[in-house]
């Protein structure tokens, strides 16, 4: 694989400043990022997310150690070398609303023009290109204010991708937005990585996206400090089971979900497969109860299938027609 970032031995943080002493967030850490690899960053609000973005693309300087760009110091490259390598998507809402969308993304090809530079015809290509890639070319000449948020979010990322800069760095790129919006942006992302060999680093709070898309995870977080690896690794090394601190989350590792921690001492065997035995399950653990795997020490057996839900308490057989009626009696 071809590492496109390297750091070594770093820190993170802020410098002193009349408002505020020197504050190191972390230190010592050392990581690599790959071509045409997606990286989710996962951590608590507060973990130093953005602090650690920040830090990569240059934005803010390491306090200790060393950031490599291809082998090159990083802190060593103008303004204009570090832009046509690096790209970088922030949160922070700027004021846009009277550009066009076209105008926005052809920003992108500044550091290729120049402030005052004109755009070629070349140049033009690119930008259009560059609107298709992320489906945003039909609202090329609608004014940034008309857009809703995921089509600004997918505004930002064609600027970018206008820049023709290999490497993507995203920050909380699907806050704010709508389920339908928050996968479509993340799929695009990933198809970025897999088809035009980008290397993208984001942080973000959507851990089923990153779970199912992202070719690494990085955990950010104070007492850990960066733990990294191919995701799947890191799942099923149990590295996710206590990267939220509270007493209440469990992290279930079938799922990729974190799960609010339920009380159910009342044990149940079901009989199930496939989506009935993962929902039936859902309902029994909302109502108090666990699923056993020894029928003899429980209180009741289910057996769900498409036709209809069997409860066997006693000896007695109770078929009910929907979970609903399940409901009821388990309740009772």
């Amino acid at each position: 694989m071809d590492t496109v970032i390297k750091a070594q031995n770093i820190s993170i943080g802020y410098l002193k400043s009349k408002h505020r002493d020197r504050d190191i967030l972390y230190n010592n850490l050392s990581f690599e990022l790959y071509k045409g690899e997606l990286v989710c960053l996962l951590g608590a609000n507060g973990a130093g997310k953005s602090t650690l973005l920040r830090t990569v693309s240059a934005s803010q300087p390491a306090l200790n150690g060393e950031i490599y760009l291809y082998n090159k110091d990083i802190s060593t490259l103008s303004e204009k070398e570090l832009s046509q390598q690096l790209g970088l998507v922030l949160t922070d809402k700027t004021s846009t609303g009277g550009l066009l969308v076209r105008e926005l993304v052809e920003l992108g090809r500044y550091p290729y023009t120049g402030f005052f530079g004109q755009l070629t015809a070349n140049d033009k290509d690119i930008v259009h290109r560059a609107m298709e890639d992320v489906g945003i070319a039909y609202k090329a000449n609608s004014y940034m204010a008309e857009l809703s948020d995921g089509e600004r979010q997918k505004v930002m990322i064609a600027k970018v991708l206008a820049q023709e800069c290999p490497i993507v760095l995203l920050d909380e790129p699907t806050a704010f937005l709508d389920i339908e919006s928050r996968i479509e942006i993340m799929n695009l992302l990933h198809h970025l990585a897999m088809d035009q060999s980008k290397t993208i680093l984001l942080s973000t709070h959507d851990i089923d996206m990153a779970l199912l898309l992202a070719d690494r995870l990085w955990l950010l977080s104070r007492n850990n400090g960066l733990v990294n690896g191919v995701t799947e690794d890191i799942i099923l090394s149990g590295k996710m089971d206590n990267f939220f601190k509270g007493e209440n989350i469990v992290f279930d590792r079938y799922t990729g979900n974190f799960l609010p921690k339920r009380a159910n001492n009342k044990k149940v065997y079901l009989n199930a497969e496939g989506i009935y035995h993962h929902w039936t399950k859902n309902m029994l653990e909302r109502h108090g109860f666990s699923v056993s795997d020894n029928n003899n020490e429980t209180l009741f057996s289910i057996v769900s299938s498409p036709q209809t839900i069997t409860i066997i308490k006693n000896g007695v057989s109770t078929d009910v027609p929907s979970f609903e009626e399940l409901a009821k009696y388990l309740s009772l």
